[in-house]
């Protein structure tokens, strides 16, 4: 039985983990009860409201791995009406500053591993508090016999802000998405009814908690029913199993590379000789989603979210395959195109499954009605583009069925166009990793010399496998849904893709690198050639034609 009484807050929901003695949450080498996480939570709120000077912001920056003080600051902020920005620990120098200076917070929890990031930087009046230090111990010490809602910094309430979350675009100054107590509880509630989370399961949150899939779908979710959390520092392919096995993990959720990383380590005969029954994020693709049942006999269930929450999609029983599911109740979303605002066609597709009106049928998602988007802070710019028209604007391209059931078809600058044709990358991407030498697939647009674009697919190969150019064509002529404008015109061979510090593939690198490593590219001449080593002799060729167009500083810099 779930405790799924509706909360209003998430202070409700760590005040509601008090005198209860089991096992709340779980590290390497630390075992707390719920009882436990409740009162250290409290402790920590105590001493936040001691230490944010009078007027500030209630604003405190978390620099840390997955630690037990991370999920500790999180409950401490909801009891004391604080907000959490979560600092990505990737960042450096001015822009690691800008992301704790521009959240304005006066409290910064890390440890020492992340001291020296902040050496030099120019942090005004922020009090750096060092977790994995005698000090900090010293310092937390007067506050262990505080109790939930003793002490609080602003009235606790469903508007409270409770988290300021970057998003994690590749271009630009990250936004900080405002999220406040009452979304983040109603959003854990609804994952804990639509999942079916338990009272006794065990959420394992591998994925960094400065991201809102670790704390959205991961930590809250446990939280709002009672569940257990179990954490690793870092997301690790090889530790995943051994982790899941010793902390008894029932739940975990995933973004971007994580999955096809756990399909690449070495199979086992002991592969399924765990309890994990559930795994929930995005990315995962529907290829490999049905690899990883088949290996691990775990349901992954692909979802739709962000950290802005101006849309939600839900998947339902009856979900086709390939598809993400229908609107959440209450959300308006159309597919659109972006230029004129007009709803796209319908997908139409053949009998082997084959989109036959991409053209006309992939557009931007957006929410007509009301939708829980809370803002950016301090960025009105950003917002404004967002709620543009009095719609909420994804930046993501879908296509919808005519039963209503939408298909992720990639970010909106992930479009590419090919001899004006709109080809979406996420479609081509879904068909190439079917290839079975591959563990990985990212297409991307690189400029035509004449007009347009041409598709760049960067390949990462299994262990073991050379690039054989006959079999990956052989392989694209097999493929029934691959159109004539898909197939890739350059193929770069990797071992690993580029990746963010969310495991999401780093696009915006693979478009600067372009041609510029031309000895793990191939190509194709022309369209009907066969494919060829990039040699410096036709990169050449490639330079030249590229220098002599107005756009040659897209790709030559």
């Amino acid at each position: 039985m779930t405790r799924t009484v509706a909360a209003t807050t998430v202070a409700e929901l760590v005040q509601r983990q008090w005198d209860d003695r089991r096992t709340g949450l779980q590290s390497r080498g630390t075992v707390l009860s719920h009882h436990d996480v409740a009162a250290g939570a409290a402790a920590r709120a105590a001493l936040l409201a001691e230490l944010l000077p009078r007027g500030a912001e209630p604003h405190l920056g978390v620099l840390l791995d997955n630690t037990p003080e991370y999920p500790l600051w999180l409950g401490a902020a909801a009891l004391a009406g604080a907000a959490v920005a979560g600092i990505n620990p990737t960042r450096r120098g001015a822009e690691l500053a800008r992301d704790i200076v521009h959240t304005e917070s006066r409290v910064l929890v890390t440890q020492r591993a992340y001291v020296p990031l902040l050496d030099g930087l120019a942090l005004p009046g922020v009090r750096v508090l060092v977790t994995d230090t005698e000090a900090y111990g010293e310092l937390l010490a007067p506050y262990e016999g505080a109790k939930p809602g003793e002490a609080v910094v602003r009235p606790v309430g469903p508007a409270s802000r409770m988290l300021l979350y970057f998003t994690s675009g590749s271009t630009g100054a990250p936004k900080a998405a405002i999220c406040s107590q009452g979304r983040l509880a109603a959003a854990a509630g609804s994952l804990v009814e639509q999942l079916g989370v338990r009272r006794d399961d065990v959420h394992y949150v591998c994925m960094p908690m400065f991201h809102g899939n670790a704390v959205i779908a991961d930590w809250a979710p446990a939280l709002a029913a009672g569940a257990g959390v179990a954490l690793r520092d870092r997301f690790s392919a090889s530790g995943f199993l051994p982790d899941v096995r010793d902390f008894g993990a029932t739940y975990f959720t995933y973004v971007g590379r994580a999955v096809q990383y756990l399909l690449a380590t070495p199979e086992r005969p002991d592969d399924r000789a765990h309890g994990l029954r559930l795994g929930f994020g995005t990315e995962a693709g529907a290829v490999d989603a049905a690899r990883f049942e088949a290996r691990f006999g775990v349901r992954l269930v692909e979802g739709y979210g962000s950290s802005e929450g101006g849309a939600a999609i839900r998947r339902t029983a009856d979900t086709p395959r390939g598809a993400i599911g229908r609107a959440a109740p209450g959300d308006a979303l159309a597919v659109v195109d972006a230029e004129t605002g007009e709803e796209c066609e319908a997908a139409r597709f053949s009998a082997a499954g084959t989109l036959l009106n991409g053209e006309a049928a992939i557009g931007e998602l957006v929410n007509k009605g009301r939708n829980p988007f809370e803002g950016y802070w301090r960025n009105p710019d950003a917002e404004a583009e967002r709620r543009r028209g009095g719609w909420y604007w994804t930046g993501d391209l879908f296509y919808r069925d005519e039963a209503g059931f939408l298909y992720f078809a990639g970010r909106t600058d992930d479009r590419l166009r090919v001899d004006s044709e709109n080809l979406a990358a996420a479609v081509i991407e879904n068909i190439l990793a079917r290839w079975e030498d591959a563990t990985g697939v990212a297409v991307y647009a690189v400029p035509d010399p004449v007009a347009g674009d041409m598709v760049m697919a960067a390949v990462a190969l299994a262990e073991g496998r050379a690039f054989d150019p006959a079999r990956f064509e052989a392989f694209l002529r097999d493929q029934p849904d691959l159109g004539t404008k898909m197939p890739p015109r350059f193929v770069r061979v990797l071992r690993r893709l580029p990746t963010t510090a969310t495991n999401k593939i780093h696009r915006a690198v693979l478009r600067r690198e372009a041609f510029l490593r031309p000895d793990e590219t191939w190509w194709r001449p022309t369209p009907a050639a066969a494919y060829e080593p990039l040699t410096a002799e036709s990169l050449t060729t490639l330079h030249t034609r590229y220098t002599s167009q107005s756009r040659a500083h897209l790709i030559w810099r």
